[in-house]
């Protein structure tokens, strides 16, 4: 799923850490990084704040079907 224009991120964060299976980004290059890693989400706010501190565009991954409805609701709710 390709989600776009996320102005929260720390609520983003927040709503991944609540999802119960893998979340992962898929980067430009095609590689997926588990955003459920604190690692992860450390390196993905570092890029976001080396560009203009929001996110345009990302591929996410939810394997779960009820994580996928979480973030869905999510990108409605912001």
């Amino acid at each position: 799923m390709k989600i776009s224009n996320i102005k929260d991120t720390q609520a983003f964060f927040e709503v991944i850490d609540s999802c119960q299976g893998k979340v992962e980004l898929v980067t430009g290059e095609g590689d997926r990084l588990n955003l459920k890693s604190k690692l992860s989400q450390f390196v993905s706010l570092a890029n976001i704040f080396a560009s203009d501190a929001n996110i345009p565009e990302l591929e996410l991954i939810a394997y779960e079907p009820e994580d996928t409805k979480r973030l869905l609701e999510f990108m409605v709710n912001q």
